[in-house]
């Protein structure tokens, strides 16, 4: 069951990617992915429409697992589709793990019922990077796209976190939990900062409340 698929994280860590992607819609058909944010553990590559997309297809065969928050009814189907390829990877879909340990909605919920803190980024969602790449892309601000970068690289860096928090959750009423639980992993440098005058600007803009959770 997608629930159970946490046991197999740490025999397979050295080979699993936390991936995530943004595009400009939720819809697969007729939208397109915009950006991609992979990180190892060790690394962080990102992969941008019109730059370097196509890269991601390569980089991710050298691994045998993927992580994903929603990534079994959303990121995997898109990949997909866009690229037309089939992706054979194992994969733990965190949004049935931490459903299972009774938390619920989209990632930035289960973020922050488990204490994790976005800083700049609160209130960013999927939704909100839509229209970070809309700004981009209608005006060339590279502080929208450095924006959604660092959003789109957040979500795969606290992937791993919650892998962790949620694996040694599922161990602790076990006899394994002392000798089996895994240390919490640190935080990498992530390349780019979000802009806090554009998140405002195109907020107003778009009149879009922060206090909803609109992410996938």
């Amino acid at each position: 069951p997608a629930g159970e698929h946490w046991r197999f994280f740490p025999q397979f860590r050295k080979t699993t990617a936390f991936i995530d992607i943004e595009t400009t819609g939720m819809d697969m058909f007729g939208n397109e992915i915009t950006t991609i944010a992979l990180y190892d553990g060790e690394s962080i590559k990102y992969y941008v429409q019109g730059q370097n997309l196509d890269a991601f297809m390569e980089d991710i065969g050298r691994y045998n697992v993927i992580v994903t928050y929603n990534g079994k009814t959303f990121d995997v189907p898109f990949i997909e589709k866009y690229f037309g390829i089939e992706m054979a990877h194992a994969h733990i879909d965190l949004r049935y793990v931490l459903k299972s340990l009774g938390y619920g909605g989209g990632l930035k919920m289960c973020e922050k019922a488990l204490g994790l803190d976005r800083g700049d980024l609160d209130g960013v969602d999927g939704f909100f990077a839509v229209l970070l790449w809309r700004e981009f892309q209608q005006t060339g601000n590279i502080k929208a796209l450095e924006t959604l970068l660092a959003y789109n690289i957040e979500d795969v860096v606290n992937l791993e976190t919650l892998m962790v928090l949620a694996y040694n959750m599922k161990l602790k009423d076990t006899p394994f939990s002392r000798t089996h639980a895994l240390p919490m992993p640190g935080i990498p440098d992530i390349p780019f900062k979000p802009d806090r005058s554009t998140i405002e600007r195109i907020r107003q803009k778009f009149q879009v409340n922060f206090f909803q959770d609109m992410d996938r």
